[in-house]
Formats: C-alpha cells, structure tokens, sequence
C-alpha cells in the first residue's frame, strides 16, 4: 500500500474510537516505511539483504523497534518545530507508553494492509525469512493512493468536522469496496483457471495486477519443476497463455554436474537476495568449458526488482 492510505487507516480507527493520541497511530502507520534510510547497510553489505524496503522494518518484532525510535525522534520538540512550521499545525505529541502502542498499533494496521498486497512481508524476523501474502491488492494502488491523499488535504483544510468525517467514512467504504471487489475476482478467476488444471499441473496461484479485473495465474506442475503463466480477464473470461518455464535448465554440461555448480551459486549473497525477492525463480545453468554460466529469473516479475541474475561459478 502507499504512504497515504498507512497513515489514513489507523488515524481513522483511532478518531471514531475517540482516541486523543490518534496522530500517534497515524505516524506509527508510516514508521516502517521509512527504511529507505537503512537501505544502504544492504547494499553496502549483500548478506544483510533483509535491510532493505519491505524487509527487516516490515516484521513484528522490528516494527515495534522502529515504531519506538521513530516516536522518539518526532517527539523531539526541535523536530515537532520544524514539523509544525512545514505544516502550519502543531503536532502536540509526548513520548509516553500510550503513544508508543499507539504507534505500534499503526504498524499493526501497515503490516496488514502490506499482507494484503502482492510481494510479502517476513512477518517473522528475525525467526524466519518467509514472507506472506495475501496476493489481493497490487503493489500500489494508485486510485487508492489519490484518494487517500485527497482525504488527508481535506482533514487538513479548517473546515467544518462533520465533512472531515463524512470523507473519511466514504474513504473506508471504498478501500473495503474495492478489497471485497478484488478479493471476488480472484476466486472467480481460481474456479475459471481450475478447468485449466491438467496432468502434472495440479496447484494454482493468482497474482493481482493494476487492473482489478485482469489476473496472472501460474498453474504448477510440482513433480517436475514445471510452470505455465496466463494472464486472465475475470470481465470477459478470456485467458492468454504467457509462457511455460521450467524451474531448472542445464546445457552443455552434465546435470549432476549443473546441480552442483547451481548448489555452489545458491550460497552467493546476491543469489539469495534475488530468490528472496522473487515470486519464482528458475534457473538456466549453460556450461563454458571451464565454468558455468547460470542465470536465475523470475517470469512473473516486479517492476522494481532485477527479473534476472547472472553469476558465474568454475566448474566443481
């Protein structure tokens, strides 16, 4: 989810629950989206590929320490000031254990809305690396994003409550209208797809994209490392095959020996990174006389991560 829309949601949870701290909530929901600032430790060190965006803030465990020290520095009153002069409104918020849960219950709300969109989150850190996801919205939403924003000007604005009120309310309505929409579609699109299952393709997974009604479905064969991609249109009931991919290719080369190179490749940092990020990663391992050439992609993709990855390891 976007920016807008995390500190939206808890900040109107905790206004109709008449909460005076609301704004805690608010701010918490956009605490752990500022890892960008702790990106660099990833990329200057590619082992701790978990500090980057969508990673290591993004768990419940680490959300809170990030809720925590975010809180602290806003409550600064040297940052309150500079705030509140950008803003032209005083913040007014203390540095107690009520504004730190609720800060910690914006994150709560982040995680969740984040679980309902492609790509995970690891949940779990620092006791398990696997991310969730519902698959439901996509990445950004950029309907949502707007409309988010427009209801943030308009609480803004010095108008009267009730209309700060009523938009906030028809924000609600909507973000849960367009989920109910979505979350339909995609069971519409898994019964359709299920015809589509055959021999050794026996599991199904759909993917969300910026068209409500448009879907990439993967049909998996397990057995042998296979996948068939469509792209489905749950608004006129047309599938387009996309490609068939296998998760592992060797040439040239023996396949023992193009499982051990790729076993060897698997240890790389990069390589862990780049499976981490991916959806599915296969891999196409080409021998070259003295080394292999192995490169792993992912068919689905997204739009900002490398699809692909090429290393080289001396023949084993």
């Amino acid at each position: 989810m976007d920016l807008f829309t995390h500190f939206l949601v808890p900040f109107i949870i905790l206004y109709f629950a008449k909460v005076k701290d609301k704004l805690a909530g608010g701010w918490g929901g956009i605490s752990i989206d500022f890892d960008f600032f702790i990106a660099g430790v990833g990329f200057l060190i590619p082992e701790l590929f978990i500090f980057s965006h969508r990673g290591i803030t993004h768990s419940f465990v680490f959300g809170f320490v990030t809720a925590v020290i975010f809180l602290y520095i806003l409550t600064r009153p040297k940052v309150q000031e500079w705030i509140g002069n950008k803003i032209n409104r005083d913040i007014n918020l203390k540095f107690t254990g009520k504004t730190i849960l609720l800060a910690y219950f914006g994150v709560l709300i982040h995680l969740l809305l984040d679980y309902l969109t492609t790509g995970g989150i690891p949940l779990f850190y620092p006791f398990s690396l696997t991310k969730y996801s519902a698959y439901i919205f996509n990445y950004i939403d950029v309907f949502t994003a707007i409309i988010a924003l427009l209801v943030i000007f308009i609480i803004y604005l010095h108008i009267d409550e009730k209309y700060k009120k009523i938009a906030m309310i028809l924000f609600v309505v909507m973000l849960v209208f367009v989920g109910g929409i979505r979350i339909y579609e995609k069971v519409n699109t898994m019964d359709a797809m299920a015809n589509s299952l055959s021999g050794d393709f026996t599991h199904i997974q759909t993917y969300p994209t910026e068209d409500v009604f448009i879907w990439a479905v993967v049909l998996v064969d397990p057995a042998h490392g296979q996948y068939q991609l469509y792209e489905y249109n749950s608004l006129n009931g047309k599938k387009s095959f996309q490609g068939q991919y296998n998760a592992i290719k060797i040439r040239n080369g023996s396949y023992q020996s193009g499982l051990t190179a790729i076993a060897h490749a698997d240890k790389l940092s990069e390589v862990q990174e780049f499976r981490w990020e991916s959806f599915y990663t296969c891999v196409d391992a080409q021998y070259r006389g003295d080394k292999w050439k192995i490169t792993y992609f992912d068919f689905l993709g997204r739009g900002y991560t490398p699809r692909d990855l090429t290393v080289y390891v001396d023949t084993p």
